[in-house]
């Protein structure tokens, strides 16, 4: 076979190669003429390279109408919303979004969305249990995912266009008809209990400090309870506490039905048939579950500390020592804020990554974080900005790893590069920021699945979908002035600061206030140096 296949291939080859060879026509006048004739016979008979071969048909090219991409919008009569965005191609993505999450948990022992993604896609009225439902998924070529965020969560599945009936009841089934086992509570549970162990047992620290971080912006409410469940909590959350959480949460006007690839009539006819006509499982059965209003507070943003001392575990097959972890943040603003772009062009100019650049090396090396910290301290492994916006405040902050004994030297270095944001910007780095942030929203949005979650998310918060062209203009227009003055606006705001690890050397709080309070970005105390 291998040798029957290895010809096989030869003479592909050996075909490609002959295309590009001169034809030669071995007719009576060509032997009788010299070689210097046949090549010019040659050259004259091949078609010139700079006009069109004659004879073949007018190309016909696919042209982008902006009419034939909008996204259409619409409200059913119990106020689910239902919208969709068409695509050329065989597969859709359908879900939904809904306004839910940890931020709403103040009333329940936190961890009930950690449960709900462990839980979701299991037996339900409808289906017996969880193959007989990844059976019918599969026999129209699709996959299914949830996610949980702190203000948002989102049930999706993408598979054939010709299967959105089915797909469509499924997903009504899972969000409004689940019958949460014992059995399944057992598994969320242990599942639960898992990751917990893994999270510990991972020298990577960016999802445990991100709930930190929180805890310390937003100091026991809404943002700031944890995303991830408890450990003392596993035991306490039931299946009626569960069930009581969605009855409140789980309502038509807190949840957009979405989709990309798919008829918009289509899609409404499904989300009338599966999530209004159908009723979820807690209407008949009202008695069990008691009610309790959904929590409506307005984040509180209050600056502080929480830190851990424990052992992190190291990169052992690459060579690298043990880290300690430090995430420093300020109150960023909203997704609705006029301030918002300039913030995230602000964030790609920080930029930052790791020591090692995935992909090779160059990518993403003229950021702030790369150029004036990887690149001058040794002894720092990374150093990564992030802007977290939700809809009434938003986060900003920097997360950062050394070795121990070079733990302040990093808490030092980071603040002054936080302080040297108010600073002077250059039109380069400016043009790069905004031109990377373009082109990485575009590049995003080739995606069906985020198109999915963008159209989700942007008629949850403001019931219409802004185009990306809106966001690409709104870049453009961000200038030097404005990315100042956002910077001034973070550093107004009381730091927040989440570390893991070995702290022995880690500065208290009031140091890295009055860090932030000097112009230089100093901290009182040491001063920084380069050497021990």
């Amino acid at each position: 076979m291998l040798s029957r296949g290895f010809a096989r291939s030869n003479n592909i080859v050996r075909s490609h190669i002959q295309l590009w060879r001169p034809v030669r026509s071995y007719t009576k006048d060509a032997k009788e003429g010299t070689q210097n004739e046949l090549a010019n016979k040659i050259v004259t008979d091949m078609p010139p390279m700079d006009e069109p071969v004659k004879g073949l048909p007018n190309a016909v090219y696919a042209t982008f109408k902006e009419s034939n991409q909008k996204t259409q919008i619409t409200v059913l009569p119990n106020g689910l919303t239902v919208a969709s965005e068409n695509r050329f191609g065989e597969f859709c993505t359908v879900g939904v979004v809904i306004d839910s999450g940890s931020r709403y948990e103040v009333a329940y022992p936190s961890g009930i969305s950690h449960f709900l993604e462990k839980l979701a896609f299991h037996s339900t009225s409808r289906f017996e249990d969880k193959d007989l439902m990844m059976g019918t998924l599969e026999k129209h070529g699709g996959i299914c995912d949830s996610q949980a965020s702190r203000d948002t969560f989102i049930y999706a599945a993408s598979a054939y266009t010709q299967g959105l009936d089915d797909v469509m009841q499924m997903l009504g089934e899972v969000i409004l008809r689940p019958r949460i086992t014992s059995e399944e509570l057992e598994y969320a549970r242990q599942a639960i209990h898992f990751e917990l162990e893994t999270l510990g047992m991972r020298p990577e620290q960016e999802t445990l400090l991100m709930d930190m971080i929180h805890a310390a912006a937003y100091r026991d409410n809404t943002l700031g309870l944890p995303k991830l469940c408890p450990q003392n909590n596993i035991m306490k959350i039931d299946r009626s506490m569960i069930f009581n959480y969605l009855k409140q949460h789980y309502t038509p006007k807190r949840m957009v039905v979405a989709g990309v690839g798919v008829d918009h009539a289509l899609l409404v006819d499904a989300a009338q048939k599966y999530f209004v006509d159908a009723t979820p499982v807690w209407e008949n059965d009202s008695e069990v579950y008691k009610g309790t209003s959904v929590d409506e507070s307005v984040s509180q943003y209050t600056g502080g500390m929480v830190q851990e001392e424990c052992e992190i575990p190291q990169f052992a097959s690459a060579g690298l020592p043990v880290l300690s972890h430090v995430m420093i943040g300020l109150e960023g603003c909203s997704h609705q804020d006029k301030d918002f772009i300039p913030m995230c062009v602000l964030n790609m100019m920080m930029g930052g990554g790791g020591s090692f650049s995935a992909g090779g090396p160059g990518k993403g090396m003229y950021t702030r974080l790369y150029t004036n910290v990887l690149n001058r301290y040794h002894w720092m492994y990374s150093a990564t900005a992030y802007n977290h916006a939700y809809s009434d405040t938003g986060l900003f902050c920097i997360h950062a790893s050394s070795p121990p004994n070079q733990l302040r030297e990093m808490v030092e270095v980071i603040v002054r590069e936080m302080v040297a944001m108010g600073g002077s910007v250059s039109e380069q780095e400016l043009r790069r920021a905004k031109t990377q942030l373009q082109s990485m929203l575009l590049m995003n949005l080739e995606s069906r699945p985020v198109v999915f979650e963008d159209i989700g998310r942007q008629v949850l918060a403001t019931g219409h979908r802004k185009r990306p062209n809106f966001f690409i203009d709104e870049i453009e227009k961000v200038n030097k002035d404005q990315i100042m003055e956002v910077a001034k606006r973070l550093l107004s705001t009381q730091p927040c600061i989440a570390a893991r690890g070995d702290l022995r050397r880690m500065p208290p709080l009031d140091y890295v206030q009055a860090g932030f309070l000097n112009g230089e970005g100093k901290m009182p105390g040491r001063k920084l140096s380069l050497f021990r």
